[in-house]
């Protein structure tokens, strides 16, 4: 005898005046036969008390609930879900009404079939809800393997060939490779989200990314000194509000431009489905300039400038750390102001520019998003990421609550859900604003420590140092000595920098033991890696 896939409660109030349990079962048994065949154990109640007590007393996998009186199934759910907020329900009805949509939504109906339907329907739908997470754990894993499997083979290892065979491939092709292969890697981590005992595969994905990472390294290394100059080069930060932003404003669209620090492609995409309801969704990608720190990455992309084009073009507006000034940031809404007049755009009302730090900022920014009547270019940076990143290190609570990255994604996804940048989002769709969000560099765990030293002062940075004559550790860092060919500021003709590579973070040699047990498993960024070069650039539409 065949396993039973789940016990169903069938409550039936749409024969209920015939008062006749032969007649129910009569003209409901072809699905009654099919889901019997397919191994579903039934139970009957023709009317809802019958059915709540059924409820009470048995415990069910599903409910399947025919009723066309909409007030009737508004009721009947209320009373079932105030009994079991979980279990799966579809609802079987001849018409699906407006007011019947709305119940389903705030009762979490899973499914409403329009009756009369195929037999097949109905235990395909009970199929989905029921062995769900049975045919994720069996068939995700499956489709891994496979793919796996294509990309390794020993007959010709595709993947290994497409990302180290550079010089066979246009410069374009190169890059847009880079995107494709990190996004497939992001979209298998976020499959595996889901699933449960599968350690051995994950671990595989695991060293599948380590070694894609360490080839993105090698090209970025080869290829992006070029950049600097090629018409062929990516999307880079200096050019975000150039191809990206600055088209919709010049089509009379009114703009609401989010900065989310720090916000990685992965914790994008368990944001996005957030927004389906509201927003046409339109996906760019482009790659944060080096070093990927918020000093140099954001000024880049509100000035337009590289950081060595910015020190000489507007000296008093590049802002170096000092005793007065934490912030190199500071000059953002004047960088932004001066790209948008070079362009020729002068907009009514004035472009608006805010930074949030905490809930205060956040109130206040939504009060006046609220209050606003017309909105042509809205600038808004929010830092509860970044900031989170750089508290990581002090608070043991944090490294409990984001031992991965998998832990990051959902922390990052809760965190967007309730914040008040959400509804601030949510309101531009209501007003018919364009919301165009980004981020300007992202963050990587670091898990391995390297060495480097100087007899002279160097930067604090964990994933990026300057300074000069910097030892370190070549398989570990890459090391710009000359800053002007990369359009980085030089104080000096020796000073240099030095950028962490894959996973790695820098360590003092007489310190090194105390500074790993610190900041092993910590998320930093300023070095090279898919998770702090490529980034998303989302336009939101409203619908």
């Amino acid at each position: 005898m065949k396993d039973i896939k789940g016990r169903i409660l069938w409550i039936d109030g749409t024969l209920r005046a015939l008062s006749s349990s032969t007649l129910l079962k009569s003209e409901l048994k072809p699905y009654i036969r099919f889901l019997e065949y397919n191994n579903y154990d039934l139970s009957f109640a023709e009317n809802p008390d019958e059915g709540i007590d059924l409820l009470r007393e048995w415990s069910f996998d599903g409910l399947l609930l025919s009723y066309d009186n909409t007030s009737e199934i508004r009721d009947l759910l209320y009373q079932i879900r105030k009994l079991d907020v979980h279990i799966p329900i579809i609802i079987l009805t001849e018409s699906a009404n407006q007011e019947l949509m709305e119940y389903v939504n705030l009762f979490n109906v899973s499914d409403v079939l329009i009756m009369p339907t195929n037999p097949r329907q109905l235990v395909t739908s009970l199929t989905l809800l029921l062995e769900r997470q049975v045919i994720l754990n069996k068939y995700i894993p499956q489709a891994y393997v496979e793919e796996f499997n294509q990309n390794y083979s020993s007959g010709g290892e595709k993947l290994k060939s497409s990302l180290n065979n550079f010089s066979e491939t246009t410069q374009t092709f190169e890059w847009q490779t880079w995107i494709d292969t990190y996004t497939n890697l992001l979209e298998w981590d976020i499959r595996f989200d889901d699933l449960t005992h599968t350690d051995e595969l994950q671990e595989i994905h695991a060293i599948e990314k380590r070694e894609a990472n360490l080839a993105f390294t090698n090209y970025i290394k080869e290829s992006y000194s070029s950049w600097m100059e090629s018409e062929e080069s990516p999307t880079l930060s200096v050019d975000l509000l150039d191809k990206i932003v600055i088209p919709e404003i010049q089509i009379g669209k009114s703009i609401l431009f989010v900065i989310i620090d720090c916000l990685r492609l992965d914790h994008w995409m368990k944001i996005e489905p957030l927004l389906y309801n509201d927003f046409q969704v339109t996906r760019h990608y482009y790659f944060s300039i080096l070093p990927t720190t918020t000093g140099y990455a954001r000024n880049a992309i509100f000035s337009g400038l590289f950081p060595r084009d910015l020190s000489e073009r507007y000296p008093e507006l590049y802002a170096e750390p000092d005793e007065g000034h934490t912030s190199i940031n500071r000059y953002e809404k004047d960088l932004m102001l001066l790209q948008l007049e070079r362009y020729g755009i002068a907009l009514k009302p004035t472009p608006h520019y805010f930074k949030i730090f905490d809930e205060r900022g956040e109130l206040q920014y939504l009060q006046w998003f609220s209050e606003t009547k017309r909105i042509s270019f809205a600038a808004v940076v929010v830092d509860f990421i970044d900031m989170l990143t750089h508290m990581y290190s002090d608070e043991s609570i944090l490294q409990q609550l984001i031992p991965d990255e998998k832990a990051f994604r959902g922390v990052t996804q809760t965190w967007f859900k309730n914040s008040r940048l959400y509804n601030i989002i949510q309101l531009a769709a209501e007003r018919g604003i364009t919301v165009i969000l980004t981020t300007d560099h992202g963050s990587v765990q670091c898990n391995n420590a390297t060495k480097v030293s100087s007899q002279h002062e160097l930067s604090s940075g964990l994933r990026v140092k300057e300074g000069r004559n910097i030892s370190y550790n070549p398989d570990a860092s890459f090391i710009i000595n000359d800053p002007e060919i990369y359009r980085l500021p030089s104080d000096d003709n020796d000073k240099s920098y030095i950028l962490a590579l894959e996973d790695y973070y820098f360590v003092y040699d007489r310190q090194s033991s105390i500074h790993s047990d610190v900041f092993q498993g910590s998320f930093q960024h300023g070095g090279i890696s898919f998770e702090e070069m490529i980034l998303p650039c989302i336009v939101l539409e409203p619908r």
